[in-house]
This record gives C-alpha cells, structure tokens and sequence, in this order.
C-alpha cells in the first residue's frame, strides 16, 4: 500500500501534479483556499480537508505548493500549521519557490520533532506539470529525499538533490537568474525581428535550435506571437522570485545587474495591470514603446 500523500495548493502548476499524484495509485488528500480548484481532483477519488491540520493528520507525505513566502511560514509554522499537527517520521516537502533561510528554519524546527522536510522546487511551468517533464531541486538529509523520490518521478523528469536543507531553494534562484536576462533577450529578438521586417515566427525555426536556443524561446515566444498571455508562471510569482534572489544575491555579495533590470522591468509591467499575466507578457513593455 502507497503512503497517503496530502497536497496543500492547486493553482495552476499544483493541480495538474496532484493529478500525477493520484494517478500513479497514491490515496491522496487535499485542501486548498477554493475548494472548487479541487473538484477534478475528488471526482478521481482524491479526499477534501476542511483545514490543514486535519490534512496534515491523515497524511504520511505532505506537499505543498503555495503563493509566497508568507504562506509558506505561516502553513508550516503558524499557530494551526503543518508542523503543529504532524506526526513523528511525516516527510514533509515544500515545493514551492521560497527562501533559502525558511526552508533551513523549516528544516530544523521539523528534525525535533521528528519530521523530515525537503525543500524541492520547480522548473517547467504549466506545461512541465501537465506532462510530468517538471526539473525538481531538492535540498534536505540525503536519506529523506531517497525515501521521496519514487514520489517526486511521479511529477518530474530531472530530479537532482542538491544538499543540504536550503539547496533546493539556492538552486532554483540559480534558475529564475538565468531565466530573468534571458527573457530580456527573447522580447529584444522578438522586437527586432518584428521591426526589420521579418517574420518573427520564421525567425524562432531558425533561432530556436541554435546556440539562442532556452526554454523561454522555444515555449514562451510562440504564445508572445500569438497574444497568448495567460498563465504559465504568473508574473507576480516571478517579481517574488527575483526578489528573493536579489536578497540572497546582495547577502553573498554576487553582483546580478541582469537580475535587477528584468525585476525593474517586470515591476514596470505589473504596475501597468500584468500582475496575473504570464511572465510573457513582458513582451508588452516593447509592444507599447
């Protein structure tokens, strides 16, 4: 009999890697602030919570997926929280993008009382969740992530630990980094293209498959041509990321002057009404100059 899996958050990337969830056998329990973003999930057999404590009792695995740092402390650590209610030998696994110093302070408050936290956030987006291609990072004791990982293949393909509690989190800063400057380059390319003339979607068949080949450009740029703005990543999500890996990044000293423009002009776009758009939507700030 598979452990009983309790998923905390089912937006947009979350329901579809429940879904894997309970697919691949496991008994799954829910909650999330709008109980109707489960209703797929319980007519597949999945069982609601009224609150998280009662998710987290009934639960042997629990994951979460939620917004923002701030719901992360207060679902983990609040008066009502996960490790109020959890039992001793629970696994617990944050992944969601968060602090690399509350996924450490998560982690130690969980070890006395005998519980084990991951932090493992995610790469893909929305399509990586439907088809189950998510690239998981994983920080946490090296044996409660070996425990875990017939879990984490059920909604990923690239599933590397990185270390110790906080590597997870360290390492997908690494990735919104590189994804911050690169999606500067894809408008630009996609801005010029469009103004010499071109035809921007020939151009990405060409460019696409060659040393300017990223995700952003083979996946994001195709929606950016065809005004498909809806979420994959929600920009709001994004400026958060950025935020938290400009804080790390000043902590270290590490100079990130790509990192701080691609949040400037993202903080430009969300103040223009984009906030709940796709991150492709920066593609606006170019389309409007």
């Amino acid at each position: 009999m598979k452990q009983t899996v309790g998923f905390i958050g089912l937006g947009v990337m979350g329901n579809s890697m429940a879904k894997h969830i309970i697919q691949a056998g496991y008994p799954l329990n829910v909650y999330t602030r709008t109980k109707e973003k489960a209703d797929e999930l319980i007519q597949l057999g999945a069982e609601w919570k009224e609150t998280v404590s009662e998710l987290t009792k009934d639960s042997e695995i629990i994951i979460t997926m939620i917004g923002f740092p701030k719901d992360v402390e207060e679902v983990y650590l609040g008066k009502d929280g996960i490790l109020q209610s959890a039992k001793p030998g629970t696994y617990v696994i944050d992944m969601t993008t968060s602090q690399p110093t509350l996924a450490k302070k998560i982690f130690e408050q969980a070890r006395v009382k005998g519980i084990y936290a991951l932090d493992a956030p995610v790469s893909g987006g929305d399509v990586g969740a439907k088809e189950a291609r998510l690239a998981i990072m994983v920080g946490g004791a090296k044996e409660a992530f070996e425990q875990c990982k017939p879990l984490f293949e059920v909604m990923g393909q690239n599933i590397v630990y990185q270390g110790e509690a906080g590597a997870g989190q360290h390492t997908k800063m690494c990735n919104q980094i590189a994804i911050a400057s690169g999606m500067i380059g894809v408008c630009e390319a996609i801005a010029y293209a469009e103004k010499s003339g071109l035809d921007a979607t020939n151009v990405l068949k060409s460019i696409s498959t060659g040393a300017a080949g990223s995700w952003s450009l083979s996946n994001l740029a195709p929606r950016m041509l065809a005004d498909d703005f809806e979420p994959g990543f929600f920009v709001k999500h994004f400026i958060k990321d950025m935020g938290i890996a400009l804080e790390e990044s000043t902590n270290m000293s590490v100079k990130t002057p790509g990192l701080k423009l691609a949040h400037q002009l993202y903080e430009q776009l969300a103040e223009s009404g984009e906030e709940n758009s796709g991150t492709q939507a920066l593609l606006k700030l170019w389309q409007s100059s």
